[in-house]
């Protein structure tokens, strides 16, 4: 069975942590990953870095300029996503810029060869689905999407059109970094209505700055994605991310050998 399958299929929510890719040497990235598997992290989205997050806050934002200032950026980040498949189910998020850059049937192969399951962008511009679809389908890729949740009713099939893999439902509509509370209900009501649209798992990250967070949001999604907290810890004090993803794994499996999903 395809492990990103049988990983969001499975009863309990899975932990995914999301990583910015080439931040610090090829040795140290190799090691931290290493570091975040061992703490409970079940699946690795890594990010391909940017100019232009406009969907991330200041902490990701960061994370990307600093990597973006080192040299052979894209064969730096191809390593560690190549490591990262390595240890667990690994993804990548994109932006549309660094695709449509390097070209996406190229780019396609080149993380496919990585080891990389899927691929999600963004911001894929309308124009351009078909075109990244076919090319990530070639590649044998998962195409999962982001799904606004503004996305009415009437429009979620044709949104769920042409994913794979998962549904992606953001549990803040702020940038990434957000720190607030979160609409539990509004969220759960956004969730029930993509798994009406669409049979593809549901996956929830975006303000779940908290164990706590974590905890009330794992009932509603088959996956819930870590990301910030993680990242300003490589930022500042790498020895920090692996205690960071520990707490949030502790929160969603108190108990390895009991299920908690109904």
């Amino acid at each position: 069975m395809d492990p990103l399958h049988a990983l969001l299929t499975q009863r309990r929510c899975a932990l995914g942590v999301f990583v910015p890719a080439g931040l610090h040497t090829a040795a140290e990235e190799r090691r931290h990953l290493d570091q975040l598997a061992q703490a409970g992290a079940d699946l690795f989205e890594v990010g391909l870095a940017t100019e232009d997050a406009f969907l991330d806050g200041p902490v990701i934002q960061a994370a990307y300029h600093r990597a973006l200032g080192g040299r052979n950026v894209l064969d730096r980040a191809v390593r560690a996503i190549a490591h990262a498949a390595r240890l667990r189910p690994t993804v990548v998020m994109a932006y549309w810029e660094p695709v449509s850059r390097h070209g996406p049937e190229h780019l396609a192969r080149l993380l496919a060869d990585a080891g990389v399951l899927g691929v999600m962008v963004v911001d894929l511009p309308a124009d351009q689905k078909d075109r990244w679809h076919d090319a990530a389908t070639d590649a044998g890729l998962r195409t999962p999407r982001l799904i606004p949740r503004t996305t009415p009713d009437t429009s979620l099939p044709a949104a769920a059109a042409g994913a794979s893999g998962w549904l992606y439902a953001p549990a803040s509509t702020a940038p990434t970094g957000y720190r607030g509370p979160l609409d539990i209900p509004a969220l759960a009501d956004f969730t029930q209505r993509l798994r009406a649209a669409s049979p593809l798992p549901v996956v929830s990250g975006v303000g779940i700055s908290t164990p706590a967070l974590a905890t009330r949001v794992a009932p509603l999604v088959d996956a819930v994605v870590i990301g910030t907290p993680v990242v300003r810890a490589l930022l500042t004090d790498p020895g920090q991310a692996p205690d960071l993803t520990t707490a949030f794994a502790q929160a969603l499996h108190p108990n390895p050998l009991t299920e908690h999903r109904a």
